[in-house]
């Protein structure tokens, strides 16, 4: 009996993927174990390895296919004794996600866990899908149709079952029928557009929208407020440049950062105010006994918050080592969903850009987060006098729902406590 490969679920609130790249063509001998194919998610590519062995009968999604609902079929493993006549031509219809409007929240994205046995009253009735619905086509008809920037949602299906097929992209590429309808707005969008300069376009990344689509939602859904501190850091940077010389060499050195004495003493300051270790739900207020801290990484595709786990338990130099192992595969999209998933608490550090102070967006469903500016000598008044000294503005964005005014001053307060004394993160 054929087996399907079903798109996987590489984390909780996975609804679909791209798939980037299948290691192994039709043909090839399967073994438990083997890497199948990369999927990309909204955070990392993950590889996807076979737990049936056989030989790869049919790839039903085409590399760089975006959209692939979770529990769509993929692919077909023949089992030993059975050849291609197994497969089973209903199996090769692929469910991809339609285009939501972005106006639209978050759960308007959700969708069933497995494909659908009855086709849309749209695909029987072989009109275009409406907005919104579910697009039913074969791989080749949509590698045909993103080759020649067709918009495949509005090709009618002449397919079993309404499924849109090659003859049916073909006929829109070359004008016949089944015709393609006008894009709602087309004609506004080529006058607006005439007279322009040339531009590049950048595909979107499944990972970069998501990430827009909860900025969107966290700026427009949650109540932000915002609360800024100065931070003299001269004695930090003394105590970092003694730790750093006195690192031993080879298996144990390290080189601590200021955003490693950053990740520590808000861990610290956490384990002091522990109601800014919080996240909002409808129900309740979750107050969280470890101390989880998220650290805002860029990568090529947009942002990633790998987290330190119980932060508040280790030391500068495990911390230092950790944020940059969690940074490396970030950026390289090696981590696993555990390791960025979860936390409490994120920080964005733009220091090293060269950025005084900003406003961070709250990273749901998270209560606060860090933005933490560059140390610059700039004048201050010590017992009266005027002095110069390393100053680090940090702005703490909260969501006024579960933590109020009078936490998130109290959690500030302990945070430039730790910072502008650093001997205590040693305690």
């Amino acid at each position: 009996m054929t087996v399907q490969v079903l798109m996987p679920a590489l984390s909780p609130t996975m609804t679909d993927g791209k798939l980037a790249k299948w290691h192994m063509k039709e043909g090839d001998a399967v073994e438990s174990g083997d890497v199948l194919c990369e999927i990309e998610t909204d955070k990392a590519t993950m590889e996807v390895e076979a737990v049936d062995e056989g030989v790869l009968g049919k790839i039903l999604v085409a590399d760089g296919t975006e959209g692939v609902l979770v529990n769509a079929p993929i692919a077909i493993i023949l089992e030993e004794g059975e050849d291609a006549s197994a497969i089973d031509d209903a199996a090769t219809v692929t469910l991809v996600a339609a285009p939501q409007p972005t106006s639209e929240p978050a759960a308007a994205l959700a969708a069933p866990a497995s494909a659908p046995s009855v086709p849309s009253q749209a695909a029987a009735s072989g009109r275009s899908p409406a907005k919104g619905e579910r697009v039913f086509t074969s791989p080749l008809a949509r590698r045909i149709a993103e080759q020649s920037s067709i918009d495949i949602s509005r090709v009618a299906g002449s397919g079993p079952n309404g499924r849109i097929v090659k003859r049916d992209v073909e006929a829109a590429v070359s004008g016949g029928l089944p015709a393609l309808m006008p894009a709602e707005g087309s004609v506004t969008k080529a006058l607006a557009t005439e007279g322009m300069g040339g531009y590049t376009e950048v595909p979107n990344s499944t990972m970069r929208k998501i990430i827009a689509q909860r900025l969107q939602e966290s700026k427009q859904t949650v109540p932000h407020f915002y609360l800024t501190v100065d931070c003299q850091i001269d004695s930090l940077l003394g105590m970092r440049k003694k730790l750093n010389a006195a690192a031993p060499e080879g298996d144990g050195a390290y080189k601590i950062s200021v955003n490693d004495f950053v990740v520590r003493a808000v861990a610290l300051a956490l384990r002091q105010v522990p109601e800014a270790n919080a996240t909002w739900t409808e129900e309740a207020i979750r107050l969280y006994n470890d101390v989880d801290v998220s650290v805002a990484v860029a990568t090529p595709n947009g942002l990633i918050t790998p987290v330190v786990r119980n932060a508040d338990q280790k030391g500068l130099a495990t911390v230092s080592g950790e944020v940059k192992d969690l940074a490396a595969r970030g950026r390289d999209g090696k981590l696993m969903p555990e390791e960025y998933q979860g936390g409490g608490f994120t920080i964005s550090n733009l220091g090293m850009y060269g950025v005084k102070d900003f406003a961070a967006i709250i990273n749901p469903p998270q209560s606060c987060i860090l933005a933490v500016g560059a140390g610059e000598q700039r004048p201050v008044v010590t017992n009266g006098a005027l002095a110069v000294a390393t100053v680090m503005t940090c702005t703490l964005s909260v969501d006024h729902r579960s933590v109020d005014g009078a936490v998130g001053a109290q959690f500030l307060a302990a945070y430039k406590r730790i910072i502008e004394e650093p001997l205590t993160m040693m305690l």
